[in-house]
């Protein structure tokens, strides 16, 4: 039975384009597709009439001024402060977890390979697509690159290649080779990223248990190849698609980890937080802390906070949204990773509305495509790519035009591109929050026989009981997503106006008219993403 379940799957990830499994869009299988309620006119209009009056007064507003930021070092804090410095200096405390994660992935893996074949009744599944890449989400607005610390993939491929736990493994443990030069960039994590949105919502890996167990194991090898070939860790710093999303959302985190003295780090010689030591690995995404202004590529390995040599590094607190707003560099690469992430959120929502599949159907009668409609699928997630990027291209162009053209397109491409990430990050929490809310129901039954040993399929009635047994109140649900879309678009606003100041030429001021085609397209991004909140959302597993 093994070898031909391999042959199935491989046939599901590698020659998708021949394989039907595509089963939401199939013409006449909308019909039979359960449903959560959508968000009520009245929520959405509360958004709307928020953005209205942020509109308004951003343009009317006199230019902002530059406000410094103010900080709190939690290692300074009086009780609180010696059990900061305990936990990360420490390196059991992220052993532990990382531990922990690593048990829980590989059950996901042996209960996808060997496991119940139906989706609701398997913890591969169930976790991997209701829960974790929500928590994921989630742990970011109060804990930034956190996950990235105890990241099993990460921990699988440092344990098979370095052969150490946590110590600084041997020197010829990797090939240790450089990073060619045209990989340097976050553009392969972005190809993984519209690549494994291809597999999640174009060939369907998360209706099969097997499948995702097999895309489990294909980024643990990529992690591990990638540590065994290049220096330090390659595949955290340009190719890893969740660590890269986690990094640039991190950038409106509350939490940073920075030098506690800049003074210290400003006098240092030996830059252990760089370099490692005998014990410690160095940096794994080549950062300098006494240099660290943004938390995209750091991954909170906590290989700073051990090595340094006086005690010097630790987590404080900052303003929301503050690094984002003033902080970050802007990059063109990393520009584009952000419009991408931009569009393949709404996408995400986009594929679980109802209409979608009048869509895709109608463009696959146009092409004469029948079976999984898996090139119509294809055309629609590219076409969708296309068009935001288009039209953000024509937005910043003419943003140019009003700002006078001595100011370089690609300067302001990549400095404006800082306001995708609020609208982003709020309609991702917002999404995400109704399936975690109403999907999570059954969730003890499944941990209870992870595997789904003699399982049948739910019954319409067990559906229908779990699609009601929501973890809060509906209201309080509709509340929170509604909070969240006003919250991104203000702090998108708030980016919008602070960051003109650095991509006009000296002497012009970024404000009033200036504004306007920035904030028509931030608009009609949230309008379309209230619109999705307001359709009725399909139900992703059970």
């Amino acid at each position: 039975m093994l070898p031909a379940r391999f042959s199935v799957v491989s046939s599901l990830l590698f020659m998708a384009l021949s394989h039907p499994v595509y089963a939401h869009h199939v013409s006449g299988q909308a019909s039979h597709v359960m449903t959560h309620r959508g968000l009520p006119w009245t929520w959405a209009a509360v958004v709307l009439t928020f953005m209205g009056l942020c509109g308004v007064w951003a343009v009317f507003a006199p230019a902002s001024r530059t406000a410094k930021a103010r900080y709190l070092s939690l290692a300074t804090l009086p009780v609180l402060g010696p059990w900061i410095r305990v936990l990360t200096n420490s390196p059991w405390p992220q052993l532990v977890l990382r531990i922990a994660f690593v048990a829980l992935f590989l059950l996901v893996i042996v209960a996808g390979l060997f496991g119940n074949p139906l989706a609701e009744r398997n913890l591969a599944t169930v976790l991997t697509w209701n829960l974790w890449w929500t928590g994921v989400v989630i742990s970011v607005f109060f804990l930034g690159t956190a996950w990235c610390g105890v990241c099993p993939w990460d921990a699988l491929a440092s344990w098979l290649v370095r052969r150490r736990l946590w110590r600084r493994g041997k020197a010829n443990s990797s090939l240790n080779l450089k990073v060619p030069q045209w990989l340097q960039s976050v553009l392969p994590a972005l190809l993984l990223f519209i690549g494994l949105s291809w597999l999640e919502l174009g060939v369907g890996v998360t209706e099969s248990p097997f499948a995702t167990a097999l895309l489990a194991l294909l980024m643990i090898t990529l992690a591990t190849l990638s540590l065994a070939i290049f220096e330090r860790k390659a595949f955290c710093r340009y190719f890893c698609p969740v660590g890269r999303t986690v990094g640039f959302y991190a950038q409106l985190a509350p939490v940073e980890l920075r030098a506690i003295d800049g003074e210290v780090c400003a006098n240092c010689t030996t830059l252990d937080c760089y370099h490692g030591n005998t014990d410690i690995e160095p940096c794994p995404t080549h950062l300098v802390v006494g240099r660290l202004k943004q938390n995209t590529y750091c991954t909170s390995c906590g290989a700073c906070t051990r090595s340094c040599p006086q005690d010097n590094v630790s987590w404080r607190l900052r303003p929301m949204s503050s690094e984002a707003i003033e902080g970050a560099r802007p990059h063109w690469d990393e520009a584009w990773f952000m419009l991408a992430l931009l569009t393949l959120t709404s996408f995400h929502g986009l594929t679980m509305v109802l209409p979608w599949d009048d869509w895709i159907e109608a463009l696959a009668h146009a092409i004469g495509e029948s079976g999984s409609l898996l090139w119509s699928f294809s055309i629609g997630l590219a076409g969708s790519l296309l068009l935001v990027s288009l039209l953000y291209l024509v937005v910043v162009h003419v943003t140019r035009l009003l700002a006078g053209r001595s100011t370089p397109f690609k300067r302001l491409f990549s400095g404006l591109a800082f306001t995708l990430l609020p609208l982003a990050f709020a309609y991702h929490l917002a999404h995400n929050l109704n399936h975690v809310v109403r999907e999570s129901a059954g969730l003890n039954e499944v941990l209870a026989n992870p595997l789904g040993t003699g399982a049948a399929a739910l019954t319409m009635m067990e559906r229908h009981a779990r699609h009601l047994a929501l973890l809060i109140p509906e209201n309080l649900l509709f509340a929170l997503q509604t909070g969240l879309l006003m919250f991104g678009f203000w702090i998108a606003v708030q980016v919008l106006r602070h960051r003109g100041r650095g991509l006009v030429v000296t002497g012009q001021v970024f404000a009033g008219r200036r504004l306007v085609p920035m904030l028509l397209f931030m608009v009609g991004i949230t309008a379309l993403n209230i619109w999705l909140m307001m359709e009725p959302m399909a139900v992703r597993v059970y």
